[in-house]
């Protein structure tokens, strides 16, 4: 009791600086928490169907809406990369209507989802628009990359998000279109959030031309 009586100071001083970082730790949990719930998430993936007739989905898992600005098809081939923004499309209609154009380009709100077309679809899309040949098409290590450029919130730089399906038009509808990584790639970052400016960039330069 005398020592505890000497030190009762020290002993204060301790055992406040020790309260002092615990609450830190729970005060960087609760951040974490926060900055974690608020990160915008996007998953692109397959659905209803198989092979390339699946329809490519892009859901917005974010806390809150996205605005869409560009679905970009990349097909990367044996040689070179052809891209597309997909984010309009032509539907066609039957013999008494006329073909419309579509637009996904819009706000997607939280929990909610879309269908770009068919995995198909887009693949003669790319084709169409860059005169690819068949043969190209039907070649080995064929990759077909889907990418999401969006604006989320009030912030000022486009986050995006991507996801490669290796691509095999050669083999059963099963196989036809897998994807080559489990998750979706999310570019959330500062320096990866310039790298998707540079592509909604490129995008509006190709289609001024």
């Amino acid at each position: 009791m005398e020592w505890l009586n000497d030190n009762a100071q020290a002993i204060s001083a301790v055992a406040s600086v020790c309260t002092l970082l615990v609450w830190i730790f729970y005060a960087q949990l609760l951040y974490n928490g926060y900055v974690r719930q608020r990160r915008p998430r996007i998953i692109i993936n397959r659905g209803k169907g198989i092979g390339t007739e699946a329809l490519c989905l892009v859901s917005n898992m974010s806390s809150e809406a996205i605005y869409i600005q560009h679905l970009e098809a990349i097909l990367h081939t044996r040689q070179g990369s052809y891209s597309l923004d997909v984010v309009e499309y032509q539907q066609q209609g039957d013999e008494q209507e006329e073909d419309s154009y579509r637009t996904h380009q819009g706000p997607l709100a939280s929990g909610d989802y879309l269908h770009i077309q068919s995995f198909g679809n887009i693949v003669s899309q790319v084709k169409q628009h860059w005169k690819l040949e068949d043969d190209l098409l039907h070649g080995h290590n064929i990759q077909l990359e889907i990418r999401v450029i969006a604006i989320y919130g009030s912030e000022d730089m486009p986050m995006g998000a991507s996801r490669n399906f290796n691509l095999d038009l050669n083999a059963s509808p099963n196989h036809q279109l897998i994807p080559a990584s489990v998750d979706t790639h999310r570019l959330n970052t500062r320096s990866q959030r310039k790298r998707v400016l540079k592509w909604a960039k490129e995008i509006e330069t190709h289609k001024a031309r």
